[in-house]
């Protein structure tokens, strides 16, 4: 297991666990006591500290180095995932990954962001911000989506889009801007998942769907806390204040209207068993197949039109409206 600097009460305690294990295991001596009292001071440790987690440690959960991702993911998930890749332009961008893959017997589109594992990895995934070859590869596959008729399941976990010289010169924001304009009118559900870090356009790009969730401790904002904290107060260590002004948390974006549901994750954070998150994960996919596949292609084009047109109309600064005005 890795810890980060967040999770060090909890290390303490389960690294202790380990010890008298192995204790046991080499001494042969019964320590069953003393180890089910010091699992119950972890769990009630865990269930304390997850009940008052600030927006800035929620941050810090969202990009847990051993937080599942997309490919893990679509592992937990589907059967006979098939990888496509290239856009067909400049290359193949392996910050986004794309393809077809069952799920529950049925076929369907997987696209997503992925991070790497390690640093080898994470510079080869451009540590998860895609350049605009990634959204034109993802543009690709949600085309073909449409052609077939196939339902598109999206994971976000991006900091955001690369802003790197050479994205810029090759149509980042036209890029995005396109997969935004495009996924507004096709015909075929959509379904997005925010497993990690949502940042900025970068996120959006793969995330103008029917439904919309969030793991529990993901984020989802316009900018990371560290690039506001710069920008705006002129002090990237302001990081803490800027997230909990961003209200980047599940929580924050479900009471804004702006996602449909939190989708739970185990005690101590997603990393701590992917096996429970995709459970959560596969139960929310299934009813929302369900429900959307009840909507013809028109409906289901201007469910998704109304879903973000109405983003950003309230009453009183709380209430989101229910129809544009």
């Amino acid at each position: 297991m890795e810890y980060i600097p967040l999770e060090k009460p909890i290390a303490d305690l389960e690294n202790r666990i380990d010890e008298l294990r192995r204790m046991a295991t080499v001494q042969s001596v019964n320590l069953d006591g003393e180890i089910r009292d010091l699992e119950d001071q972890a769990h009630k440790l865990r269930r304390e500290m997850f009940t008052r987690l600030t927006a800035y440690e929620t941050t810090q959960l969202s990009r847990h180095p051993r937080r599942p991702n997309t490919l893990e993911l679509i592992s937990a998930l589907c059967s006979d995932f098939v990888e496509l890749h290239g856009d067909r332009n400049f290359f193949d961008d392996p910050a986004i990954v794309a393809g077809l893959a069952t799920f529950e017997g049925k076929s369907i589109v997987v696209i997503g962001h992925q991070k790497g594992r390690g640093t080898k990895d994470n510079i080869y995934r451009n540590f998860g911000m895609p350049r605009p070859e990634g959204y034109r590869k993802a543009l690709r596959i949600m085309n073909m989506a449409e052609r077939f008729g196939l339902p598109i399941l999206t994971f976000i976990d991006t900091p955001g889009a690369y802003p790197g010289i050479g994205a810029e010169e090759r149509g980042q924001s036209e890029a995005i801007a396109k997969n935004i304009m495009i996924m507004s009118t096709l015909k075929v559900p959509i379904i997005t998942i925010v497993v990690g870090e949502g940042g900025s356009g970068g996120a959006l790009a793969l995330g103008v769907a029917n439904k919309v969730h969030m793991l529990r401790y993901a984020i989802y904002s316009v900018i990371s806390p560290e690039g506001c904290a710069s920008i705006l107060m002129k002090d990237a260590s302001n990081a803490a204040a800027a997230a909990e002004a961003l209200r980047l948390t599940a929580t924050n974006a479900a009471d804004l209207g702006v996602i449909d549901s939190i989708i739970e994750e185990p005690e101590g954070g997603a990393h701590r068993s992917i096996e429970v998150t995709a459970r959560n994960i596969r139960a929310q996919i299934i009813a929302d197949l369900a429900e959307l596949g009840r909507k013809s292609g028109p409906e289901l084009r201007e469910h998704r039109m109304q879903k973000f047109m109405n983003l950003g109309f309230v009453d009183d600064g709380r209430k989101v409206l229910s129809d544009v005005q």
